[in-house]
């Protein structure tokens, strides 16, 4: 993973002294900054905050007026991020995902991008994380390139997401397979 501040470079030191070995690329975070700057005074939601590499590149792009929700279920790397990171326009949920995202709260919620780092949205309760997608909002999922760590039966579940995903009625996609790999989906109405 490279890094191109401090601030990037300290969090990845705090992602290896716990161990955390699931931080976004930088490839992804400037993909991220990207993505978000295209969604001025917009909401965001990222599920799976880690120790906050994904946060940090969101706010880069984000406009002043933008704010973010980033859900995370370990309360340790929550609390990392948390004291790394001090902007008015990020909220830190320590929560399980899954749970976070069923909850009644969540009725008539929506988000102009969505961010699934980890399993909750991803791999499981997905349907909740795409119906908080804005129409015109982004749904981003990294991750997707097999990689050594990966258990045998990942793949299959890896296929499924981005066949399902490509699929999807009224969303248009995107699969890039550099670095992690991405797919991008943007909810058309």
């Amino acid at each position: 993973m490279g890094t191109t501040d401090d601030r990037t470079a300290g969090l990845a030191a705090r992602a290896r002294e716990v161990g955390f070995e699931q931080s976004s690329t930088l490839a992804v975070g400037r993909l991220l900054s990207v993505l978000a700057a295209s969604k001025p005074g917009g909401r965001m939601l990222e599920l799976g905050t880690g120790v906050g590499l994904g946060v940090v590149h969101l706010l880069r792009g984000m406009s002043a007026t933008a704010t973010l929700v980033t859900v995370e279920l370990d309360p340790v790397l929550s609390g990392i991020a948390q004291g790394e990171i001090d902007d008015p326009r990020v909220e830190f949920v320590v929560a399980d995902g899954g749970e976070w995202l069923a909850a009644p709260a969540r009725a008539g919620e929506s988000f102009d991008l969505v961010f699934a780092d980890t399993w909750p949205g991803k791999f499981s309760d997905r349907d909740k994380a795409l119906a908080l997608v804005a129409p015109g909002g982004l749904y981003v999922v990294d991750d997707l390139v097999p990689q050594p760590s990966w258990p045998p039966d990942h793949q299959a579940r890896v296929d499924v997401l981005t066949n399902e995903l490509g699929e999807l009625d009224g969303w248009t996609t995107v699969r890039i397979d550099d670095a992690t790999g991405v797919m991008i989906c943007t909810r058309l109405r």
